[in-house]
C-alpha cells in the first residue's frame, strides 16, 4: 500500500478489484467509441499496471491509493526490465492517464522525470521487385490479392483491413483510406492491374453478402454516429468490407452477429508461410510491402512530397528515411570502388 495516500485520494484497497475497475474502463471506452483493439490494449495495461504494484507491496491496491510517483514506477520499470519500444511505453502511459483522467476523474499532475524507451533510429526492410514478384507469386487467392493491394497501393494493414466497398472508385483509379493513422482521411492509387482482379472478388462477396441477407443477417460494423444517422446503411452494399471473413461472428461488445473483415492473423500467417517459399530471408513483414511501395516510387523519380500524401505521414521527414534505402541514394553517387 502507498503508505501515505495523497488527502484527495484516500485509500480504498480491495482484494481483487480487478474485475469491476476494468468493467469500468471498458464502459468509458465505449461510450467514447474508441476502437476495440485500443480497448483491448488499454485494458492489458491497466491490468499490467495494477499487476506490477500487487508484485511489490504483496496485495491489490485500488489505482486512487496510488499516485504520478507509482505511475512513474511502472514506467520505468518498463523501460529498465521488460526493455519495450518506446511506442510500447507509451501506450501504457497512454492507458493509464486515460485511467485516471476519464475513469477515475483524478488529475495525476506532473508525473515528474521517467526513464524514456529508446526510440533507436533503424532504416526500414525493404525487398527489391524481383523479390516482391516471388513473394506475390508464392502466395495464392485472396490472400495473393490482399498482398498485391497492400504493395500497390502503400495502405497499411489495418487501413486495407478496414477497407469497404464505397471508397474503391475504379473509375478514378483510386482508393480512398478512411479514418488512417490519425484519424485522417487520405486518397491513393488504384493500380491498373488489380482492378479485373478485385472486381472479380467484390462480385463473389457480393454474392456472399446477398446470402447474408436473405438469411437474415448482412449488417456491417458502423460506427455508433453513422450507424443512428443512417439506420440503414448497415446492410447496404457499400458500406461491406472490400475483404470479408469467411464466416460470420458476434461482436463482443453488442453481442450481434454479423461478418467481420479477414483478420489480420490470417494474412500475416499466409505471408510468412510465401516468404519460406519464396527463400526470401529478409525478416520482412507485412508493413514491408508498405515499405517497398514507398522506396521503388522514390527510385523511380516520384517526388517525395507525392509520396508523402500517398502515406498519410504528417512529416516529410518520415518519408526521407526510404532515401537511405534506394538502390541509388545520395542521387546516385558512386563508390569509390567502382571508379577503378
Amino acid at each position: 500500500m502507498n503508505p501515505q495516500p495523497r488527502p484527495a485520494k484516500a485509500a480504498f484497497v480491495l482484494a481483487n478489484p480487478k474485475a469491476k475497475l476494468l468493467d469500468q474502463v471498458r464502459e468509458v471506452l465505449r461510450v467514447k467509441h474508441y476502437a476495440l483493439r485500443t480497448e483491448e490494449a488499454y485494458v492489458m495495461w491497466v491490468r499490467q499496471f495494477l499487476k506490477f504494484h500487487r508484485d511489490r507491496t504483496g496485495g491489490w491496491q485500488h489505482p486512487r491509493a496510488l499516485g504520478a510517483t507509482e505511475v512513474g514506477a511502472f514506467l520505468n520499470h518498463l523501460a529498465n526490465a521488460k526493455h519495450v519500444a518506446a511506442s510500447t511505453q507509451n501506450q501504457a502511459l497512454n492507458a493509464i492517464v486515460f485511467l485516471y483522467g476519464s475513469v477515475l476523474q483524478i488529475d495525476l499532475g506532473e508525473l515528474g522525470e521517467f526513464v524514456r524507451a529508446s526510440k533507436p533510429r533503424r532504416v526500414p526492410v525493404v525487398l527489391s521487385r524481383e523479390e516482391v514478384s516471388r513473394l506475390l507469386g508464392a502466395l495464392e487467392g485472396t490472400w495473393r490479392l490482399l498482398a498485391q493491394t497492400l504493395y500497390g497501393t502503400g495502405m497499411r494493414l489495418m487501413e486495407l483491413l478496414r477497407l469497404r466497398v464505397k471508397d474503391v472508385d475504379f473509375e478514378r483509379n483510386q482508393i480512398t483510406v478512411r479514418a488512417g493513422k490519425g484519424d485522417k482521411d487520405r486518397v491513393t492509387m488504384l493500380p491498373e492491374k488489380l482492378k479485373s482482379e478485385l472486381q472479380r472478388h467484390l462480385t463473389r462477396v457480393k454474392l456472399l453478402h446477398e446470402q447474408d441477407v436473405r438469411a437474415g443477417y448482412g449488417e456491417v460494423y458502423l460506427p455508433e454516429g453513422l450507424a443512428r444517422k443512417y439506420p440503414n446503411a448497415a446492410k447496404e452494399w457499400g458500406w461491406q468490407w472490400v475483404f470479408p471473413s469467411r464466416s460470420r461472428s458476434r461482436d463482443p461488445r453488442t453481442g450481434k452477429v454479423r461478418r467481420h473483415h479477414v483478420q489480420e492473423t490470417g494474412l500475416q500467417r499466409a505471408f510468412k508461410a510465401g516468404l519460406q517459399l519464396s527463400g526470401i530471408t529478409k525478416p520482412a513483414s507485412c508493413h514491408t510491402l508498405r515499405h517497398s511501395f514507398a522506396t521503388h516510387l522514390l527510385e523511380g523519380g516520384t517526388d517525395i512530397r507525392t509520396v508523402q500524401d500517398l502515406l498519410g505521414h504528417k512529416d516529410v521527414a518520415t518519408t526521407q528515411i526510404y532515401t537511405h534505402v534506394m538502390q541509388k541514394p545520395g542521387l546516385g553517387v558512386k563508390s569509390p570502388l567502382d571508379t577503378f
